[in-house]
């Protein structure tokens, strides 16, 4: 079972801890979580291979990092990627069944963890917000019952706009976030004033999130070692064994988690899935 990832800083290689046990997803937290309403982050998109998994994967870290405790779901039935990951904390579900989403949505307020991240899978994001809504969980949002953020992973093409249209309905109240990932080497084209206007008339975003690149093979070697970022970062396997990842491609995810967490940091992340810190 991983270890709980180590803090990631900029200026200095990670180092590796002594493995302890993994936290599941009903791990023990602190007596103050108990007064947070619960916190629910989407990610996802219509539009595939834009790298959803990918940040889900880096918020799982981001979260951690940060001593709250999450615990996620994998859209992708019945072999999810982010399952893979994240094993301890991820429940692979299928969002358009009812007896899922009652594992989801029933168990918001009793779970101890009180923050939930959904990985949606390619082409399932306006489905699942229209099974959302069906079930009053935006209206729950809109009374104040549950925190809601959207993190909607936007391509390189008009397509990925064209999204935005169609949930436009279902993130009135929503904490909603466009996110540009380059971490495939991604290009964006510039959007001017008229396709702007078009796009972005009928939603109102709460800022955009920008994911940096990631060097190709520091990448791929995080895919084959299977580990979360920030379990790669510490020199350890799948498992939480030492491993004999090279210095230097540690070094790029290191940096590469680090602009992440910054962006996050920069959007008031931490503070959209807890009561705001004072």
């Amino acid at each position: 079972m991983a270890k709980k990832p180590v803090k990631i800083t900029k200026g200095a290689p990670a180092k590796g801890e002594p493995a302890s046990q993994g936290r599941t997803a009903e791990a023990p937290v602190a007596a103050s979580s108990a007064a947070v309403r619960p916190a629910v982050i989407v990610v996802g998109a219509d539009k595939g291979g834009v790298g959803k998994t990918t940040i889900a994967r880096a918020i799982l870290d981001f979260l951690s990092l940060n001593d709250i405790h999450a615990r996620a779901f994998d859209t992708e039935t019945p072999r999810g990627t982010l399952h893979r990951f994240h094993p301890d904390e991820t429940m692979i579900v299928d969002l358009t069944e009812p007896s899922d989403q009652m594992k989801i949505i029933d168990t918001l307020n009793t779970s101890q963890a009180k923050v939930s991240v959904i990985d949606v899978r390619a082409g399932g994001l306006s489905p699942a917000l229209q099974a959302l809504d069906e079930i009053g969980f935006f209206d729950a949002v809109k009374s104040g019952e549950f925190r809601f953020v959207l993190l909607h992973v936007i391509g390189s093409s008009i397509s990925s706009l064209e999204e935005i249209a169609e949930i436009a309905p279902y993130v009135a109240d929503a904490n909603y976030f466009m996110v540009k990932n380059h971490v495939n080497d991604t290009t964006f084209f510039e959007w001017d004033p008229q396709t702007h206007a078009k796009y972005f008339e009928d939603v109102v975003t709460s800022g955009e999130i920008t994911i940096p690149k990631l060097s190709e093979l520091a990448y791929e070697q995080v895919e084959l070692s299977g580990a979360p970022f920030s379990t790669f970062i510490a020199n350890q396997d799948a498992q939480g064994r030492p491993a004999e990842h090279s210095f230097v491609l540690r070094g790029y995810v290191r940096t590469w988690l680090a602009r992440v967490a910054d962006e996050f940091e920069r959007v008031g992340l931490l503070d959209l899935v807890g009561e705001k810190r004072r």
